[in-house]
């Protein structure tokens, strides 16, 4: 039988992949602890320089500036301020720079070793150098364990996704993928409540880091995904993985026998990479198409943030406002990307035109309205609302529009764009010099043709998913797609 009718068979949500999702899913608050850890830690409070003139070593600043005594950070203890200041940034530009490379090296060796291996490699690195950021002795160790943290952080989490995909049917794709992004927003709010109990940075990088290590003695209970296992040509070791989750969802008694599949990578032939999609003209255009989208959501989800300017008031509802307020923009993606009429495609292109038309419309709005409804403070919020949306949609619909074996390495490459997006939006607003409007037109610009750009990628709801890059030219393949697309135009 073919993998899609085995998760039929052993049940394609049942119990022990519900089980193994929620483990997975509840990792993203780890992740999200990481992610967002340098916006507490890296705060500036309030300070007094008791003298006119600046001291330029470290040691005469440390006799003349008086820090505010609500929290400490490695602003005030490695006192990164003024000509220093820049080092808070570089931190976690280096973190950022980081996720990139990890987003480049963990995809293609995860489609080639195993996601197993690779996600569990990740994992183990990951803690380690957390716990070297919280007891870093220098501001230096501090900054390079921090590059290393978003190696493995970065790439962990994206083989994290990819098994949360693989462990059910594909059904349940949309469903998986939306959990693990709403569980890193709530993430990011859970990691504000703790910087609110614990002020000693230190102490709140080790409580931050710590979950890590529970995640990692339980993720050693994960099975290998049998998708990565089907697409090897190692059937047996993927009806093994099958049937125990059919033991695990109540079903004893079935078999699970595989065909072989057609375009299975074999031992002696090079495992499929990043090469694969460029040399596929389909892969080629869809790679293209995607890792521009990718950048665009990250430019204008950041860039928005940072070109509202600071919210003002509390340190820590600020950043729990800033995670809580992707939430609606999940089950909103829900509702749509299920539906016939709407799609995994139109539901990206409307919530990136939605966001490109959000940034335009402030340009004809009058500065300091004193109103909030048409404040920079809503724009940010409901730009991060719709990106959020886009951002959602589009990992589940990457996951779906590449073949099995290179699922990683596109994945991969589309999240190394968006890093880069990431990286770039700081200096967005910084344009400000050119023109007041300058910043919202780039982003309303790039917001608008990321979404038109969607419209040249095919649709993948009710789609057949492919394993190998083959089966998106077999002849087979294409019928099961043009039957499944008859059914369901019959059904709507």
């Amino acid at each position: 039988m073919e993998l899609d009718e085995a998760f039929g068979l052993v049940g394609e949500f049942g119990p022990r992949q519900r089980r193994l999702t929620a483990f997975l899913v509840l990792l993203q608050v780890f992740v999200a602890f990481q992610s967002m850890l340098i916006l507490i830690v890296g705060a500036v409070p309030e300070y007094h320089i008791d003298q006119e003139e600046i001291p330029t070593s470290k040691e005469a600043l440390a006799k003349h500036i008086k820090f505010a005594n609500n929290f400490t950070s490695i602003v005030t203890e490695w006192y990164l301020i003024k000509h220093e200041a820049y080092k808070v940034s570089l931190a976690s530009s280096l973190y950022f720079a980081g996720l990139l490379i990890g987003n480049i090296m963990f995809g293609p060796l995860s489609d080639r070793l195993g996601r197993k291996p690779v996600y569990m490699s990740g994992l183990f690195f990951d803690v380690i150098f957390g716990y070297i950021s919280a007891f870093a002795p220098s501001y230096e160790i501090f900054a390079i364990s921090r590059f290393f943290v978003g190696i493995t952080n970065g790439g962990m989490s994206l083989v994290s996704f990819v098994l949360t995909q693989e462990y059910v049917g594909k059904s349940f794709w949309a469903l998986t993928g939306s959990l693990t992004n709403v569980t890193f927003a709530v993430g990011i709010a859970v990691y504000a409540l703790l910087g609110y109990c614990i002020r000693e940075w230190r102490f709140l990088a080790f409580v931050s880091n710590s979950p890590g290590l529970f995640f990692l003695l339980l993720s050693f209970m994960l099975p290998e995904s049998p998708r990565w296992l089907y697409s090897q040509g190692r059937s047996a070791e993927a009806e093994k993985v099958l049937l125990s989750i059919a033991l695990g969802n109540g079903k004893e008694r079935i078999a699970v026998k595989l065909k072989q599949c057609a375009g299975a990578v074999k031992k002696d032939n090079s495992a499929s990479s990043v090469l694969n999609l460029v040399q596929h003209p389909v892969l080629r255009w869809r790679t293209v198409i995607l890792m521009y989208i990718w950048y665009v959501c990250s430019l204008v989800y950041y860039g928005l943030t940072l070109n509202a300017g600071e919210l003002g008031g509390n340190l820590y509802l600020n950043v729990a406002l800033y995670g809580l307020v992707e939430i609606p923009a999940f089950p909103l993606c829900m509702f749509f990307i299920e539906k016939p009429w709407s799609g995994r495609r139109k539901s990206t292109t409307a919530f990136l035109i939605f966001a490109g038309f959000a940034c335009i419309f402030t340009i004809f709005l009058p500065e300091n309205t004193g109103e909030f409804f048409f404040s920079p403070t809503l724009l940010a919020l409901y730009g991060k609302f719709t990106v959020s949306a886009a951002f959602n949609i589009i990992y589940i619909y990457t996951s779906e529009l590449y073949p099995t074996v290179v699922r990683n390495a596109g994945l991969g490459v589309c999240s190394m764009t968006c890093r880069l997006g990431g990286i770039l939006a700081p200096f967005v607003p910084s344009m400000k010099s050119l023109g007041p409007s300058v910043p919202f037109m780039i982003f309303g610009i790039t917001g608008l043709s990321a979404g038109f750009l969607t419209l040249l990628l095919p649709e993948t709801l009710n789609r057949p998913i492919a394993e190998t890059i083959e089966d998106l030219q077999t002849p087979t393949y294409q019928i099961l797609k043009n039957k499944k697309v008859n059914q369901l135009e019959e059904n709507s």
